[in-house]
Formats: structure tokens, sequence, C-alpha cells
């Protein structure tokens, strides 16, 4: 096994499994895949199976078995692209199945999807919106993806909040998801922030007094950066996001030093480096003024815990900190400490 499939099981194995990925089927890729350059093919490949179980189980009008299996088959062929970006043909490939498997899911998910389309610097940002059971209007979680992950791995986070009668809408930023291609990564969410929450607010169902943003790795700079410039957010989760990115970028592996270059559109991981140093919190973690909850963990390998610390300390509204000392990057090895009080969190925040 080439080192760069080794890194990818080893940051990764938990959050495939709790974002969708059967243990199995986790096992058996892995296992399969000796060399970087067949990572994507290989979980296209199991991804088609799930593909191939939804395609017929809508032909014989089974729609909530095709949901699942459609939405499996979407995750699937994102853990395919979701770093493979020095193949870009096949990387496109695998992700146009990954969207085109998702919105087919969508109107047979539990509760079901919609996809809503913002225009946004001449491109657009895309993301799904479910809404819970129950009479609205609902409060909103607003979920953003993090460097190399996008809408189409976030339904079992979803699940957490729409159960406890909050609506989601989960979203490609800039450089995230569909926006990658012609959207760099910026470090000033609060304008495609302002941008997704002015949509978010006006669709039907939901309340636009409401709103709370989720976000996890990247995201979790993203979401607190959101929150400090976006008036209409009433609470915010940070997981396991850097204070300023650029910091961090001596101890991240080599593949996300390589997505980050690329979907920062810069030449190379020199100017990439420089414009991780503009994904930072300095001035903008004093204007967060409403409820801001921060989880980290003391094992991650990519961005140092004392981050989390810096911005609760910096933070103007009311904080928590959840600090885990056995948790990994997104503390998924340690899901179960963190997911729950999390949504719990959230949802007492936004009256749910």
């Amino acid at each position: 096994m080439d080192e760069r499939v080794a890194s990818a099981v080893s940051h990764w194995a938990p959050r495939f499994t709790t974002n969708g990925v059967a243990v199995a089927d986790f096992q058996r890729v892995t296992a399969s895949v000796e060399r970087w350059e067949d990572w994507c093919s290989a979980w296209s490949a199991a991804a088609r199976v799930h593909e191939d179980l939804g395609r017929e189980a809508m032909r014989e009008g089974r729609t909530r078995s095709a949901g699942a299996h459609l939405s499996t088959a979407a995750v699937y062929y994102h853990f395919g692209k979701f770093l493979f970006v020095e193949h870009p043909d096949e990387m496109r490939e695998a992700h146009r199945h990954a969207v085109e498997c998702l919105n087919d899911a969508l109107p047979y998910l539990d509760p079901s999807g919609e996809r809503v389309e913002i225009p946004f610097e001449g491109s657009r940002l895309v993301g799904v919106l479910r809404r819970p059971s129950g009479t609205g209007p609902h409060p909103v979680v607003v979920m953003v993806p993090g460097l190399d992950s996008a809408k189409e791995e976030f339904r079992s986070t979803e699940a957490l909040f729409l159960e406890r009668g909050l609506a989601t809408f989960s979203v490609d930023g800039p450089g995230q998801g569909e926006a990658e291609y012609d959207l760099p990564i910026r470090g000033d969410w609060e304008v495609p922030g302002q941008a997704i929450v002015d949509a978010v607010a006006a669709q039907p169902g939901i309340d636009p007094e409401r709103i709370g943003v989720w976000g996890v790795s990247l995201g979790g700079y993203y979401a607190p950066r959101l929150a400090s410039g976006v008036e209409q957010i009433r609470a915010c989760v940070a997981l396991a996001g850097p204070y300023n990115f650029g910091e961090c970028w001596g101890q991240l592996p080599p593949l996300t030093r390589a997505a980050f270059t690329a979907r920062s559109f810069a030449t190379d991981e020199e100017e990439g480096r420089k414009r991780a140093l503009e994904l930072d919190m300095t001035h903008a973690a004093a204007k967060i003024r409403v409820p801001l909850l921060v989880v980290a963990g003391k094992q991650d390998r990519l961005i140092p815990w004392q981050h989390a610390e810096r911005l609760v300390a910096e933070a103007s509204g009311p904080t928590e900190l959840i600090m885990l000392e056995d948790g990994n990057h997104g503390n998924m090895n340690v899901a179960a400490k963190h997911r729950y009080k999390t949504a719990d969190w959230m949802a007492r925040q936004l009256g749910a």
C-alpha cells in the first residue's frame, strides 16, 4: 500500500464509517487498493453496486429502499473523489455520479429533501434542504462541509438535527463540491454565508428568526466566520476547525495540502500555504456574539486543539467547549461523545 492510501485510511476511517460507508465495504475496498491511482475507481465500483440496487428498487416501485441505496451510493462516489485532485477527469466523473445519485434519492428520503441553487458571483452554490415532520415554520441549521467534504456526506448528521425538529440545509460553498470548479476557497465566509442564509430564510416552512450554523473541519472555520458577520445567525457549532489554517500547514497530510492548493486555485503548494494563512479568525472571533459551541480532540493530527481554545477565548458571546482527550480530527472515532450533545445544544438554542 502506498503511503497516500495508508494516510487516507489512517486519517479518515472513522469518518467514512460514521457517515454512511458500511464497515465491511470499507475493509473490502481499502484492502483491494495498493496504489493511490486506483482509489477513485475502487470506490466508484463499490458505489455502483449500491446505485444498481437503487435503480432496481426504483423500477420496482420500492421508493424508500431506492432512496436509501442511492444516497448510500452518493457517499461512496464522494469518498472516491474527495481528495483525488491529481486526476481531475476521473474525479469529476465520480463527482457527477455522486450528485446524480443524491438528486435522485432526495424525494424518497425520510424526510424528503430538495435541491436549492443559489446564484453567487457568476456561478452558483448548491444545497439540500430537508424539513422535519410537523407543522412549520421550522428552525434550520446551515451545515457547512470542510476542505474535502461536501453535501453528499451529511445524511447521518442531518438525521441528528431532523430528529430534534430542526430543518437542515447542507450546502457546497466556494471551493466545495459542486462549486469547487468555478469558485475558489476563500477566507471571508461571511460573504457567501450571507447569500446562503438569505436563500434559506426565504424558503417555505423555514423560520427566518431561528437559523443556526454548523461546520466540520475547515467548515469549523467557515461556520464561526459566517456567524461573525451574518446577523440572522442565532447559534454556531464549530467542530474541529482551525483558528488560522495556514498555521497548520506543516502538519497536514500531503493529500490535504494538494487538495487545498487545487481548490484555492493556487499555482503550487507555496502559494497554497499563503492562501491558507488568509483563513484567519484574528479580526472575526470577537465579532461572534451569538452562542458558540466549539468541539475539538486532543489527538487531532491535522488541527491542534489549541486553536479551539483560542476561538473560545476571543468570541464575545456565550461559549462552550467540548474538549475530548481521545478525539481525532473531527472526533469521528468518539462520535457518541459529542454528536448527540451537539444536536441537543443546537435544538435548545433554536427553540426546537
